[in-house]
């Protein structure tokens, strides 16, 4: 990795304090782009043209790469370049004419009330791995949060006497309450299961694997998959479809949106607003289908 990537990471984690998925995900990129300019020899980012970064671009979009990830890139591209200039090791910016690709917006997949239950009531709470699961799938949807807070929770961001969670994204924290019915799970899991996931180790985090370790996305994500084909929702769920459907319901009954945009942790109220969006349009589709003067 280049001096200037190596720089602009640590700029990252020290200075601006993002959260570690973004960091790792800028990183990624980054030599992503090294490994393209490498491969041309190329120096990467002194050689940067707008030309040559074009070229770059294109073979992303050649690689079948979404433009959702297209134009992340572009944009872990264009603030690095950025923060080159503003330190005056580059006297142009070669990122500043770079394009990305048109995103599709499309409407987040909700569950209805009833998927939802039928989900969360898939796990075997008669067996250590279920009470985990059923745990870590309530809490999921009771508080809206992102999978990767979800395993990266820690007890000490548990306080059950209170019912509520603090999640820590990068150098800021919110504080996040949940009802009785998430509450009762946790106490289960940590009274019955969590020591024996644990083998008489220690761990500070709150859901743990099977070897005592934290638990990976992709091991929650292939947990979710089995209970929604056990509970026979066709959907494509993911774990972001439950942050998703906590938004829609909250709002569906009642909740106002500046209170929904702290819970999920949003920093612009339009991310959050997209959910309003999502509801008028389903309704407008109910509407159309079934009024007879439509």
């Amino acid at each position: 990795m280049s001096n200037a990537i190596q720089d602009y990471i640590s700029y990252l984690h020290n200075i601006k304090k993002v959260s570690h998925n973004t960091e790792i995900s800028y990183e990624r990129d980054l030599k992503k782009a090294a490994a393209f300019f490498d491969g041309r020899n190329l120096a990467f980012p002194e050689a940067a043209t707008e030309e040559n970064l074009a070229f770059y671009i294109d073979s992303l979009e050649e690689e079948k790469m979404t433009p959702a990830t297209v134009s992340r890139k572009v944009a872990t591209l264009r603030s690095f370049f950025q923060y080159l200039c503003a330190r005056g090791e580059l006297s142009a910016d070669p990122s500043r004419a770079l394009k990305p690709p048109k995103v599709e917006k499309r409407e987040p997949v909700i569950m209805t009330v009833d998927e939802v239950d039928r989900l969360l009531s898939m796990p075997n709470t008669r067996t250590v791995k279920g009470m985990r699961d059923r745990a870590m799938l309530e809490l999921l949807y009771a508080t809206g949060i992102r999978v990767s807070e979800l395993i990266t929770l820690k007890m000490e961001d548990l306080d059950l006497q209170r019912g509520c969670i603090v999640c820590h994204t990068g150098a800021k924290e919110r504080w996040i309450p949940f009802g009785d019915v998430a509450r009762q799970s946790v106490i289960i899991y940590i009274d019955y299961a969590r020591d024996s996931l644990l083998k008489g180790n220690a761990s500070d985090y709150l859901f743990t694997n099977f070897s005592g370790g934290s638990m990976s996305r992709q091991g929650f994500w292939k947990v979710l998959k089995g209970y929604a084909a056990a509970a026979g929702i066709e959907s494509d769920i993911t774990p972001h479809t439950l942050r998703h459907s906590f938004a829609a319901h909250m709002l569906e009954n009642g909740a106002d949106l500046k209170s929904v945009q702290e819970m999920l942790g949003h920093s612009d109220i339009s991310t959050t607003s997209m959910y309003t969006s999502s509801r008028e349009n389903r309704l407008r589709r109910v509407y159309t289908k079934t009024h007879p003067r439509r």
